[in-house]
């Protein structure tokens, strides 16, 4: 508990009753302390003021530290009240109460943490937000090159925030509100507080977001923009299961059949295969798109940028020359986001790292059954994902 020299417990009441113990803590007579404004030293006593701090269980029982706190009289600064070494100012919590919250809180949804301690969860969120913040604050992003963006729903009804993160160290740099071009100003603002540079982005993964591309240009004008293969196959997945749809109209046997076109064959249970084979070997536009899904697929195995090029044209002349709509809109994006997508032969990114950050935001949320608000939601985000230190007692 860091009690030293002019500290002492003065008193210890154990209430099996109430399954709580009680610890009494004074200071010498005569003590005096240093100015905890200007750290000036022998400061004389002005009054006390007692104070309660929730402490580690002594085994299942409920511990409390009990306290008169000084206020000193500095000559220079007034009367102000002193820190003590085991709380940090204005907590209702010891700093290894503050440690062995946020040691649960990293793997446990914070209502459960707040259920085992037998604390209300407002409590615990006021420890992470204020270690959060501290931590974040020792941040240091100069030497970050390549990030990813993507957004994540925080609730039903168009609430995303946008998260960016460090690819090369897979961890959560920021995250803000919204999902529109504003998010990439207040990521630059945020980058630079942190001792990063913009001109140091060299490398941006995301999806085709034309307000993520408007925002990328104006803050980051010398970072490359990576489209991510995920989306681009994503995009053309929506495409072939238009397609589907509109087919299944005329072609009963196509109903209910989404899932054989979105995923590989080879991921096909037995079952499915067997549905899979009947249907591709008819002479139907979803098969049809089917492959030429399957061709923009293998566009991403080209060794270079160079032979990747070449082998977009021939995928371009064939999907828009298929006389299939859905399929041309779908060629005519990626011909809209040509360099972006080629791209990726020089980066070499993708939002690989933020799918699965995506993840695991969205199983934490399911875990904890929802978030209060946005605020508990982005500090849940830093605290799993964001690789902070800390620095907490032991």
């Amino acid at each position: 508990m860091n009690i030293e020299d002019p500290w002492y417990i003065k008193d210890i009441d154990f209430n099996p009753e109430l399954k709580q113990l009680d610890i009494w803590i004074d200071f010498k007579k005569g003590s005096k302390f240093p100015c905890p404004k200007c750290s000036g030293a022998n400061c004389s006593i002005h009054d006390t003021i007692d104070k309660v701090w929730r402490h580690l269980n002594f085994f299942e029982y409920k511990t409390y530290l009990h306290c008169r706190v000084p206020r000193v009289k500095c000559d220079d600064c007034g009367v102000h009240q002193i820190e003590v070494p085991w709380a940090r100012k204005q907590s209702g919590f010891t700093l290894l109460m503050d440690a062995i919250i946020i040691t649960l809180a990293q793997s446990m949804p914070i209502l459960k943490v707040a259920i085992m301690l037998d604390e209300h969860d407002t409590r615990i969120w006021r420890v992470i937000i204020y270690y959060v913040k501290k931590s974040r604050a020792k941040e240091n992003f100069s030497k970050v090159s390549k990030i990813g963006i993507d957004e994540t729903s925080f609730k039903k009804g168009h609430k995303y925030v946008t998260i960016v993160a460090d690819i090369e160290k897979s961890k959560v740099m920021y995250v803000c509100e919204g999902k529109d071009s504003s998010t990439l100003t207040r990521f630059n603002k945020d980058l630079i507080n942190h001792g990063g540079k913009p001109t140091m982005i060299r490398s941006i993964s995301c999806d085709m977001s034309p307000a993520f591309i408007n925002g990328i240009s104006s803050e980051f004008p010398d970072a490359k923009i990576t489209f991510d293969k995920f989306h681009v196959m994503k995009m053309m997945n929506e495409a072939v299961d238009e397609v589907r749809k509109q087919e299944q109209s005329t072609i009963k046997e196509l109903k209910n059949s989404k899932y054989l076109w979105l995923k590989n064959e080879g991921n096909l249970s037995e079952k499915q295969k067997e549905r899979f084979l009947a249907l591709k070997n008819q002479k139907l536009k979803t098969v049809r798109a089917y492959n030429v899904k399957l061709s923009l697929q293998e566009f991403w195995d080209s060794k270079n940028r160079k032979e990747a090029t070449q082998y977009l044209k021939k995928w371009y002349f064939w999907a828009t020359h298929s006389r299939i709509t859905p399929i041309t809109e779908a060629a005519n994006t990626v011909k809209k986001h040509w360099d972006g997508i080629l791209n990726y032969f020089d980066s070499k990114i993708t939002n690989g790292i933020l799918e699965g950050i995506n993840s695991i935001v969205q199983l934490q949320k399911r875990n904890a059954r929802g978030f209060k608000n946005i605020q508990y939601f982005i500090n849940m985000i830093y605290l799993k994902l964001g690789k902070l230190k800390f620095g907490l007692p032991t």
